[in-house]
């Protein structure tokens, strides 16, 4: 079995939870989680990867196992956690890197990448948005209405994306096969989302999003600029981002591999054997040949 380590590192003072696994000398790959979860979904393709890279995920402060300052002792949004997660990587020190992006994942992915381009070999997007297209607009409106007046009524709509029913869904929406999805998901991400506190954390969050959205054209000049490879591995029938967003990519990145999977948001779940090959195949093309040493 792939020996995965559970460590934690203090970044600016704040406690940040991680997994890492893989030979320390070979190629880094970063995966980055999304709403309303943590590093655990990646738990299946961490060991995937493990013999040919370095795999580090870390839980974004406020989610996962990492620390949870309150609103008032830390101030919640996409630029602080992409600090962290710089920080994180350099405490590492990883020097270049991968990454694997997926919702939330994909804002403080872009960051990393506009701050140090020179520093980013690859990327893989899950789900992850850098376009207008693909967004579901009967997803977001609520989320849209809250971030642009947080009265109490937008507040209360908004707050239906922490119950049970939702967190569900997005497990299951668009899932041709529901039963390959196990509980533990959602039952996880819930009672994490129940501390006390976090929702307040989710909302900062939440009210912080446009500033993601005013940072595309400036990801996608990234792009041009770049010419970083890019592969796509989406769940064509994601309820929040839809393939659309996926697509998109090419437009700046015209050899972007682009594969739209019969699956949703969290495309793990369902399709963890067909990304990890999609990945393996991209990884093993587009960046250099990993260099085998001990763990």
């Amino acid at each position: 079995m792939t020996a995965v380590h559970h460590r934690t590192d203090m970044v600016n003072g704040q406690r940040i939870f991680y997994r890492e696994a893989g030979p320390s000398g070979a190629p880094v790959i970063v995966l980055l989680h999304g709403f309303p979860t943590s590093s655990h979904m990646f738990r299946q393709l961490i060991p995937e990867l493990a013999d040919r890279y370095r795999v580090i995920a870390p839980d974004h402060l406020g989610f996962g196992y990492s620390g949870m300052p309150t609103v008032e002792e830390f101030d919640y949004g996409f630029d602080a956690l992409t600090d962290l997660t710089d920080g994180l990587l350099d405490s590492l020190g990883v020097g270049r890197y991968s990454l694997y992006v997926q919702d939330y994942g994909a804002p403080i992915g872009w960051r990393l990448a506009l701050r140090a381009p020179e520093r980013v070999t690859a990327i893989v997007s899950q789900n992850g948005n850098a376009y207008e297209e693909g967004f579901v607009q009967e997803f977001w409106r609520g989320l849209n209405s809250y971030a642009a007046d947080p009265s109490p009524e937008n507040e209360t709509a908004a707050r239906q994306a922490f119950t049970e029913d939702e967190i569900r869904w997005q497990y299951l929406n668009g899932v041709e096969d529901p039963s390959l999805v196990s509980p533990d998901t959602w039952s996880h991400d819930l009672g994490l989302l129940a501390r006390p506190g976090n929702d307040l954390v989710q909302l900062a969050l939440f009210r912080d999003y446009p500033t993601n959205i005013a940072l595309y054209p400036r990801v996608q000049e990234y792009f041009r600029s770049s010419r970083v490879p890019l592969l796509a591995v989406w769940g064509a029938n994601d309820g929040i981002f839809g393939p659309e967003g996926a697509r998109a990519f090419r437009r700046d990145l015209p050899d972007a591999e682009v594969h739209l999977l019969p699956t949703g948001h969290f495309a793990l779940e369902s399709h963890l054997d067909a990304i990890a090959g999609y990945m393996r195949g991209f990884l093993g093309r587009v960046i250099d040949q990993p260099v085998l040493s001990a763990a």
